[in-house]
C-alpha cells in the first residue's frame, strides 16, 4: 500500500484541530483563554521564559482536549450502551484535561498576579 504524501497528513491533523474547535464547547473555552493570556502577556510584558511556560501550557491543554475528544468519539463508536469501562475511559480523559487546565490556571496566577500592581500603577489606576 502506497503512503499518502506528508502534506495530506498535516491536512488531516489541521482538519481534526479545526473540527474540534468548531464542535467542542470546552475547546472553544480553551482557545478563548489562550487569546486572553496572550493579550495579558503583551500588556504585562511577561518575560521570554514566562512566554515559554505559557506556550507549553497552551500546547498541553489543547493537546489533551484533542485526545479527550478523540477518545470520546472512539468509545461512542464502539458502544452506545452505558458501560462502566466506557465511562471510566471517558471520565479519565476528561479528568486529564481538567487537571492540566487547573494547573495551567495556577501557573498563570503565579506569573500574572505579581505583575498586576505594577501594571495598575503604570496605568495610573493605583
Amino acid at each position: 500500500m502506497k503512503k499518502k504524501p506528508l502534506y495530506r497528513s498535516f491536512g488531516y491533523a489541521f482538519e481534526g484541530i479545526f473540527n474540534t474547535i468548531k464542535s467542542e464547547r470546552n475547546m472553544k473555552i480553551h482557545c478563548f483563554m489562550t487569546v486572553c493570556v496572550v493579550i495579558a502577556g503583551l500588556l504585562f510584558r511577561i518575560s521570554y521564559m514566562e512566554w515559554l511556560v505559557c506556550l507549553v501550557l497552551f500546547g498541553l491543554v489543547t493537546s489533551l482536549e484533542l485526545v479527550n475528544t478523540s477518545l470520546e468519539a472512539v468509545v461512542d463508536l464502539v458502544t452506545e450502551e452505558r458501560r462502566p469501562l466506557a465511562k471510566k475511559a471517558k471520565d479519565a480523559a476528561a479528568g486529564a484535561v481538567l487537571a492540566s487546565a487547573i494547573f495551567a490556571a495556577i501557573i498563570g496566577l503565579i506569573i500574572f498576579l505579581p505583575k498586576l500592581p505594577v501594571f495598575l500603577h503604570a496605568a495610573g489606576l493605583l
